[in-house]
């Protein structure tokens, strides 16, 4: 699919990996409807980037509140080519440690935002792009979610993350074969530990360096660019499909 004129509902786009997606689509050429709870920021981006970016205060959990965006976004642009669902949160929480035992609400939390939020965005983003008009090769859609490296190298702490992202992975295939009749692709990007303002702003220098030394090449950590970069490699490229892909510089995650 060409970016250029194509339109992206981006979940979690006011900032971050969301926020880098939003630029490089746009700089294609694209239009991107933000959905994101941080009202200020994302109407930071709009004054910034203008008529080309929307923004939609969306709770990803919400059928209600998802359903309403969607709405917003085909009032302005009348349709909706992309979804990128880079909505999602973490809290490392031990199964049981000296401040006792893990919260179920905790686990709860993690999994609904992060893996019933990524759904709840598929299920309604596929129920209005199977109504557009397929291209040349039939092709009416694209959907790109974001799992972690952790599905795979979950480290302590990290069950909640961790199952969540896993579930992601697992659900990849399934929807892919069946939005296939559609015309619509579905692909999971797994990204590695990546630079975003969140982690930068909750780290030390040492903890910084202690992180860059964990990826084997490039000996750093990913930067947004990169992972929207991949986004829309995985627009573009037809045949990118029912696949994840991970984005981490070869790291394996230790333990702890």
């Amino acid at each position: 699919m060409n970016v250029q004129d194509s339109v992206a509902i981006i979940t979690g786009g006011a900032s971050g990996l969301g926020e880098a997606c939003v630029r490089t689509l746009i700089a294609r050429g694209g239009k991107a409807v933000i959905f994101d709870l941080q009202a200020d920021l994302g109407g930071k981006l709009v004054r910034e980037l203008g008529d080309n970016v929307l923004f939609a205060q969306v709770d990803v959990t919400s059928t209600e509140s998802v359903a309403q965006g969607i709405s917003k976004a085909m009032e302005k642009y009348g349709k909706i080519d992309i979804t990128v669902n880079c909505a999602g949160t973490g809290a490392p929480t031990k199964v049981l440690s000296k401040k006792g035992v893990h919260p179920l609400e905790v686990f709860t939390r993690i999994i609904t935002i992060n893996l019933v939020g990524t759904f709840n965005v598929i299920r309604l983003a596929v129920e209005q792009m199977a109504k557009n008009a397929p291209g040349e090769s039939g092709e009416k859609g694209v959907i790109v979610n974001t799992s972690s490296a952790a599905a795979f190298d979950g480290q302590i702490g990290q069950a909640a993350y961790s199952a969540s992202k896993a579930a992601i992975v697992g659900m990849t295939l399934p929807i892919a074969r069946e939005c296939a009749d559609y015309g619509i692709r579905v692909v999971t990007i797994a990204p590695g530990i990546f630079d975003t303002p969140l982690l930068g702003s909750n780290i030390t220098a040492e903890v910084r360096a202690a992180l860059n030394k964990m990826v084997p090449f490039p000996q750093r950590m990913g930067r947004p660019a990169e992972f929207a970069s991949m986004v829309r490699e995985i627009v573009e490229n037809q045949y990118l499909n029912g696949e994840v892909i991970r984005l981490d510089g070869a790291i394996r995650m230790a333990a702890k």
